[in-house]
């Protein structure tokens, strides 16, 4: 009969129960030894789920001490630690192998000379840690000014004579683009262990289908009870085009209508979209308690316009409204709450859909836009606040780690906070690295378009 056998080791506790119950079931021969009661150990065996052969140790050491007339006692010898001991990680073999020879277990196992096995139990125990390393953006010397200069910004002006805090950020907008795949080059699958593999074939990654979506958020707005007043999103705009199919395909007749994507993204195709989508879409969503004097925050790619754009500054200032458009600091992706971890959330999200088609795509999409909680977009924001914390103590660069603040924790005590305050040293130092690089706005505005292009294209896709 199959029955399930418990293998750990059992506690002290429960081997005494063992020796009682077989004690309580014993009787003496006739020669003074003592015998346990048939089938009792099977009993035991099969209440205890242990194999029979751990119930008949345990009857042997009490019956040798019940035989000398000594104390029962069947505890375990097993004290502490035991078994093989566990190798020791030299941590100077491992600081002294260059970091090209520690990209993976096998080679870092062969660098120092031990089994890959070790290593990765020096890496389960905690002993090692894995990091995936992020090529990041070069910054010249002018980019990291205009980057302290943006941070320094950002504070609230009205309390540098009491506590430093971030601004609130209400009448922000974070805007920016992303492609959106209807499949990976590569994807991992669950399957059964005799379920085939399956089979997916393109003539070239080039053909699998891609759109462009331009995202604008804002802060989302929250009421005394923490009710949401605003969740912060003003929409997701997809480049895409309606035409009518130039011949029959097994997919749609000829003449049919069909929704393609815009492959090549003008300055005037974003400025429609601006002018078109995104500032209707603001003036009709915007809450009323807010001020209408809005600033949208975009990056450097070639293909936006700049704020003094007549069309677009005529588009801004109408009923009510004065909306400004201006570049965030260039080379800096990590500045934008877009490409902070709002994309990344809409991109998991996305990928629940497994859409086939450009049109499921953008329903996928867009439903992973609108399903995405508000709260996760506030934290998104102090996130934001935590990086532009981080550049002014990096004194301008983008070498840093983003600590953990535990915003789910905060948010379920009711402390999390609005905006982050900022150590008035920090200010002051700022100020004086500043001053020691006193540069013209000229000198600060100048942008390197092409490597931030580079950059946020290889993002993007």
């Amino acid at each position: 009969m199959n029955r399930e056998i418990n293998t750990k080791n059992l506690d002290n506790n429960t081997r005494q129960l063992i020796s009682d119950a077989l004690l309580s079931h014993s009787k003496q021969n006739p020669d003074g030894s003592f015998s346990a009661q048939y089938g009792q150990i099977t009993k035991l065996a099969s209440n205890f789920k242990v194999s029979r052969k751990t119930v008949s140790k345990i009857w042997a050491i009490a019956k040798k001490q019940l035989e000398r007339g000594a104390a029962i006692d069947v505890s375990s010898k097993i004290a502490g630690n035991s078994g093989r001991k566990r190798a020791v990680l030299d941590l100077t073999v491992v600081a002294d192998t260059p970091l090209r020879k520690r990209t993976n277990l096998r080679a870092l196992a062969a660098a120092i000379g031990q089994p890959k096995s070790t290593v990765h139990e020096w890496v389960k125990r905690g002993m090692l840690r894995s990091h995936s390393n992020a090529i990041k953006p070069y910054l010249t010397d002018a980019n990291k000014i205009t980057r302290l200069r943006f941070c320094l910004d950002q504070v609230d002006p009205y309390t540098m004579g009491s506590v430093p805090k971030f601004k609130t950020f209400n009448n922000v907008l974070h805007i920016d683009e992303k492609w959106f795949f209807i499949s990976k080059t590569s994807q991992r699958f669950y399957l059964f262990p005799d379920e085939a593999d399956p089979y997916r074939a393109c003539k070239s990654k080039r053909f699998i289908a891609k759109v462009m979506f331009l995202c604008v958020v804002g802060r989302p707005l929250f009421g005394e009870n923490e009710e949401v007043l605003w969740d912060g999103k003003v929409g997701i705009f997809h480049f895409t085009e309606r035409v009518k199919a130039k011949r029959n395909s097994k997919n749609r007749a000829k003449g049919e209508v069909e929704v393609k994507a815009i492959t090549s993204v003008t300055k005037q195709i974003t400025k429609d979209m601006l002018i078109n989508k995104v500032i209707p879409a603001i003036q009709e969503k915007w809450p009323s308690q807010l001020s209408k004097e809005i600033h949208i925050q975009q990056d450097n790619a070639r293909p936006h316009i700049q704020g003094i754009d007549s069309d677009f500054v005529a588009a801004g200032n109408t009923n009510g409204f004065h909306i400004t458009l201006g570049n965030q600091p260039p080379n800096s992706p990590n500045l934008n709450v877009l490409d902070l971890g709002f994309f990344r959330a809409i991109q998991s999200l996305k990928e629940q859909c497994a859409p086939n088609t450009v049109t499921e795509l953008l329903e996928a999409v867009e439903g992973a836009y609108s399903s995405l909680r508000p709260e996760t977009l506030n934290k998104v924001w102090l996130s934001y606040q935590q990086v532009l914390t981080k550049v002014m103590e990096d004194e301008r660069g983008n070498n840093y780690r983003l600590p953990h603040m535990g915003k789910d924790s905060l948010a379920k005590a009711g402390n999390l906070p609005k905006s982050l305050t900022i150590d008035p040293s920090l200010i002051q130092k700022t100020v004086t690295v500043l001053g020691q690089n006193g540069t013209s706005n000229a000198d600060m505005g100048e942008f390197n378009t092409e490597e931030e292009e580079e950059y946020l294209s290889s993002e993007l896709n």
